[in-house]
């Protein structure tokens, strides 16, 4: 394997929660020669070659709300004039910091397929709470009530139902691999132009281009796509209305690719019977939203991909992408400027 083409150390900058699990990993790789940084003790303007963005590192703050612990991170890594490599816990690179990041040159990897498992899981629970009207009886439960199905319109059969899935990567795959075990007909939309060829080997794969041309035929509508220029305020009034009436959205991507004032709206009217949302446009969720309390919404706080199991996940692969970085070759999962 290629050695280490650095004469001194790499420096590293992480978290102090990431620092005692990575420094035994990186003691078991014995021709990687490695100087972690303890973040709490540095200041801004200490140097350091690559940093690693742990969960812990972002912890509840958003895109548009960033607390002090996070944002002193932050500090560190626009300071650093030696950074040449960030690894993010997330497969997404949206954030402005990253952004500006790669506006300075600095490569940004994510961690694209470490959560997707967990992530698919969560798409799961939210199709099937919401097909079998789970949100009515928790809330039957929460006010002590026996109330039967039986009271209403029974749920239809999920079997011979149809989603469109906008995203072919490991997490839209996976919703659709296992939808197809319950029977419902799945459709794949993706961004690759090759698509676009009517002789490509996929029957149930469409181009984005062409999902206008299949809506009319979804009672799902499930989202799992990056946020590109392409994606933003994709699914806005004149996409909702293609959808048959009582057809479900599900998102678990981002929020800025719903037009939330006009879901609200085609939730509101029951043109849409319902909804898993765990993103939202501007994060946390307002108080105010009227989506806390609106019948047969499902709402989450960014929390799909979290699982107990993705730290140590995210650490093997950072691990992997240092011999890359270390060897001066492509990185795993490296986002494109």
């Amino acid at each position: 394997m290629t050695s280490q083409n650095f004469k001194t150390p790499l420096r590293i900058l992480v978290s102090p929660k990431s620092f005692i699990d990575l420094q035994n990993l990186i003691n078991r790789e014995s021709d990687l020669a490695i100087k972690l940084l303890n973040s709490e003790e540095q200041k801004p303007g200490v140097q350091f070659d690559a940093a690693l963005i742990s969960r812990d590192v972002t912890a509840t703050s958003t895109k548009q709300k960033i607390i002090p612990s996070t944002q002193s991170f932050y500090d560190l890594l626009l300071n650093a004039s030696d950074l040449k490599w960030v690894q993010l816990h997330s497969a997404g690179a949206d954030r402005q910091i990253y952004l500006d990041l790669m506006k300075q040159g600095v490569t940004i990897s994510g961690s694209s397929g470490v959560n997707a498992p967990i992530v698919m899981q969560t798409a799961i629970t939210g199709i099937l709470m919401l097909a079998r009207h789970f949100p009515k009886m928790l809330q039957a439960q929460a006010e002590r009530r026996w109330d039967s199905l039986i009271n209403y319109p029974l749920p239809p059969d999920l079997s011979g139902q149809t989603a469109v899935i906008v995203g072919r990567g490991p997490i839209g795959s996976g919703i659709a691999k296992v939808l197809e075990v319950f029977g419902v007909k799945t459709i794949l939309v993706g961004f690759n132009d090759a698509l676009k060829e009517k002789n490509h080997s996929a029957s149930n794969v469409i181009h984005i281009s062409q999902m206008k041309q299949v809506l009319p035929q979804a009672q799902w509508l499930i989202l799992a796509c990056p946020l590109s220029k392409e994606t933003r305020n994709l699914i806005d009034q004149s996409v909702i209305q293609l959808l048959p009436d009582a057809a479900r959205i599900v998102n678990v991507a981002r929020g800025e690719i719903i037009c939330e004032a006009e879901l609200i709206t085609a939730l509101q009217s029951k043109k849409l019977a319902g909804a898993y949302l765990d993103v939202f446009a501007s994060e946390p969720l307002n108080a105010n939203s009227p989506l806390w309390s609106m019948e047969n919404i499902i709402v989450t706080p960014h929390s799909a991909g979290h699982s107990a199991g993705n730290e140590s996940r995210v650490l093997e692969l950072f691990v992997e992408n240092l011999r890359l970085f270390a060897s001066g070759q492509v990185l795993k999962n490296q986002i494109a400027a």
